[in-house]
C-alpha cells in the first residue's frame, strides 16, 4: 500500500482527537481496534473503523467534510466510508445506544447488528486510553464473510489476547 492508501498512527490520533473535540462517544473497531487491544501496531491499515453514537452523525460528517474528507461509499444508515487524499480512509458506523449500554447498528439488508454492553471497552495504546470494541466482539465480527489476509492477522492477534 502506498502512503495515501494506509492510515498511520498519526492519522488515527488525528481522527480520535477530532471525535473527542466534538464530544462524540466512539469506539475503534476493525484492524486498528485489534491493534489498540494488543497495545501495538501489527500491520498496515487501509482505514479506521469507528463505531459512534449515531445521534452525532450530522456533526461528525460535517467536521470530516470540513477537514477535506469526501464520501466514497454511503450505505446509510449502516455505514459511510470517507476518503481524504493525505489521511486515507475512515469508515464510520452509527450506533443506536440503548439505556442498558447495549447498542444496535443498522444492517445493509434492513436488519440490525446487536452489540452487547460488555463489548464496549477501552485499552491503552501509545500511552493513551482509547475506547474500542472488545476482543470477544471483534472475533464475532470477523465471521460470516470470506476472510482476507489482514483478517487472518487480526484473528491471530485476537487469539493471543483471548488465550492470555
Amino acid at each position: 500500500m502506498n502512503n495515501n492508501e494506509t492510515t498511520s498512527k498519526e492519522n488515527l490520533f488525528d481522527v480520535l482527537n477530532l471525535l473527542e473535540d466534538l464530544n462524540i462517544k466512539y469506539w475503534v473497531d476493525g484492524g486498528w481496534g485489534v491493534d489498540i487491544l494488543t497495545g501495538k501496531q501489527n500491520r498496515d491499515h487501509r482505514d479506521i473503523d469507528i463505531d459512534f453514537n449515531g445521534e452525532s452523525e450530522e456533526v461528525l460528517l460535517a467536521a470530516l467534510k470540513d477537514k477535506g474528507y469526501k464520501i466514497t461509499t454511503d450505505w446509510s444508515p449502516a455505514r459511510i466510508e470517507l476518503h481524504h487524499p493525505e489521511l486515507s480512509y475512515i469508515d464510520i458506523h452509527p450506533l443506536i445506544i440503548n439505556k442498558d449500554g447495549s447498542a444496535r447498528q443498522a444492517d445493509p439488508q434492513g436488519g440490525w447488528y446487536h452489540f452487547e454492553a460488555k463489548w464496549f471497552s477501552s485499552s491503552i495504546f501509545e500511552g493513551r486510553v482509547i475506547p474500542c470494541i472488545s476482543a470477544e466482539a471483534q472475533k464475532i465480527f470477523h465471521s460470516g464473510y470470506e476472510l482476507r489476509e489482514v483478517d487472518h492477522i487480526d484473528l491471530k492477534n485476537l487469539d493471543s489476547l483471548i488465550s492470555e
